[in-house]
């Protein structure tokens, strides 16, 4: 039986771009871990279908890429294109995704009843009860809120909100908007004369700590908050 072949593919120009690699240097070449290319693939041939065998043309790649140079064709199609993963990875990541959302319920809800932090195994145990399938598509935090709703008729799950007032200056206002909608809740909302933004934010309580390490390091410590 044949070697089953990983890929890297990009599309570009309606055409697909196609690279045989070796799956997990091929994720460390893509995350800076590794630097030598050479390391990540199994052959140097750009394929349009490499399981049929089929090779771009230099037009095709003259056109797509800017250059025919293979390596530097399969670096693009590494940093900027779609990685196949081996059954061995995918697990391996819906893993920690799932220790990292169990994490997380544990930094931002309490028990309800005692008001005591939530152990791990038992959060763990309410997954297995609950049925909470981990999507391979989205991070952690994506699916978090489906995750809890799905929890609570088997946790008495209670997060604490905490109320913060932001300000930031113009230089860093645009920036930092998105950061600040995709973690918090946006209650209202204004922009100064002075170009700066004003919001009145929701955080969980015991996320308040990476939120303005957050913040800080985006606006080089100049946003004013208070509480």
């Amino acid at each position: 039986m044949a070697q089953k072949i990983t890929l890297a593919k990009i599309k570009k120009f309606g055409k697909n771009f196609e690279i045989s690699i070796e799956p997990e240097n091929a994720l460390n070449y893509k995350k800076g871990i590794i630097t030598d290319i050479r390391e990540a693939l199994l052959a140097d041939d750009i394929f349009t279908d490499a399981k049929k065998g089929l090779k771009a043309s230099h037009l095709d790649l003259q056109h797509a890429f800017k250059t025919t140079d293979p390596a530097a064709i399969a670096d693009i199609i590494l940093k900027q294109g779609e990685i196949q993963a081996t059954s061995e990875q995918r697990s391996e990541e819906r893993e920690q995704k799932r220790r990292k959302i169990i994490s997380l319920i544990q930094r931002q809800a309490i028990d309800g009843r005692t008001g005591l932090p939530l152990p791990a195994d038992r959060i763990e145990a309410a997954l297995e009860q609950g049925k909470a399938m981990i999507d391979d598509h989205k991070t952690a935090e994506e699916q978090l809120a489906d995750i809890i709703v799905k929890l609570r008729p088997i946790l008495p799950l209670k997060i604490e909100q905490k109320r913060l007032t932001l300000t930031i200056p113009a230089l860093y206002a645009g920036k930092s908007y998105q950061a600040v909608k995709s973690q918090s809740t946006i209650i209202k909302e204004s922009w100064n004369n002075d170009g700066s933004w004003t919001a009145v934010v929701e955080i969980p309580a015991g996320l308040k700590i990476e939120f303005m390490e957050k913040l800080n390091s985006l606006t080089h410590g100049q946003v004013v908050v208070t509480e």
